[in-house]
């Protein structure tokens, strides 16, 4: 492998920037999944949830708020975590952080998620244990880009 998706120190990928890769990617399959099925009806639930919720009268927002923020924003931060490519696009955002790119992105993807999942405690009137598995799933983007291995591995 080259020096581009290792650390450069140690010659290996730390094994916190390793998890934070592993949360991306499941959240970016589970979600894009969801998001799919959410849009092709596979998988809704009952329409009079959405009586509660303001704004939104269709599954179809949720679905790709669902399929394509979280489920392909989740593959393409996981991708830049793992292989840490220099993309001139990003370079304003790593010029600000003093990160790669990615480490912004898993951040924000956290706190975007934790603030999903407490919208939905809040208005949907039946809450899921795939609340507290994907609360911490948020927990875990929040956190582990915080790690100094993260934070190390992922400085520019």
């Amino acid at each position: 492998m080259s020096r581009q998706t290792l650390d450069g120190r140690t010659g290996h990928r730390p094994a916190p920037a390793v998890a934070l890769a592993g949360v991306l990617w499941f959240l970016g399959i589970t979600a894009t999944a969801g998001g799919i099925a959410l849009l092709l009806g596979a998988a809704q639930p009952p329409a009079d949830w959405l009586d509660g919720i303001p704004v939104v009268d269709t599954w179809t927002v949720p679905a790709l708020v669902l399929g394509l923020g979280f489920g392909g924003g989740s593959l393409l931060v996981g991708y830049g975590v793992w292989r840490r490519p220099g993309w001139p696009w990003f370079a304003r955002i790593e010029r600000l952080t003093g990160h790669h790119w990615a480490w912004a992105g898993a951040l924000l993807l956290g706190v975007g998620h934790v603030v999903w999942i407490v919208l939905e405690l809040v208005y949907l009137p039946e809450p899921s244990m795939l609340q507290a598995v994907y609360g911490a799933v948020g927990l875990a983007l929040v956190t582990l880009p915080m790690l100094p291995a993260v934070r190390g591995y992922l400085r520019r």
